[in-house]
């Protein structure tokens, strides 16, 4: 992972136990870490905050998972997110990741493989953003025609 900034991740479950025991192992790496409980708040820090990652959990009440997925990826279509489920199929991880999803993980998610999945998803989004910058350069020196 890129040390030149914390990766900022959302973290999205309906258990709170475990959004609360989570988010204080990711901080204790030094990850800027978001907790939310329900898809609604996660589409309502999406539409306030740039995340580098969103963990996303499948099964919830209300809005599920891949709704929210969904939702997500028509605000922010570069934001990387990653699946985790208690009770993983391969029908729905084939279905999560035709909506945009970049991972599935299965709970209990195993740390070493989630911190390397985060990292990956901090450094395409590092990129995302210099190629947008570069974009956007290339656009103003051509615009002033010199």
């Amino acid at each position: 992972m890129s040390d030149t900034k914390k990766a900022r991740v959302l973290l999205v479950d309906d258990e709170e136990e475990f959004v609360f025991t989570l988010s204080e192992r990711l901080k204790a790496r030094q990850l800027e870490v978001t907790a939310v409980t329900r898809g609604e708040d996660a589409i309502d820090m999406v539409d306030r905050q740039d995340f580098d990652a969103v963990i996303l959990d499948l099964a919830m009440p209300g809005m599920d998972g891949l709704e929210t997925l969904k939702r997500i990826k028509e605000r922010r279509p570069a934001t990387e997110i990653i699946m985790l489920t208690g009770h993983g199929s391969v029908k729905a991880g084939i279905q999560a990741m035709k909506l945009g999803a970049d991972d599935f993980l299965e709970k209990p998610v195993d740390m070493t493989t989630l911190l390397s999945k985060i990292g990956e998803a901090h450094d395409k989004h590092i990129t995302v953003l210099q190629e947008k910058s570069q974009e956007e350069i290339d656009r103003i020196l051509k615009s002033r025609g010199w």
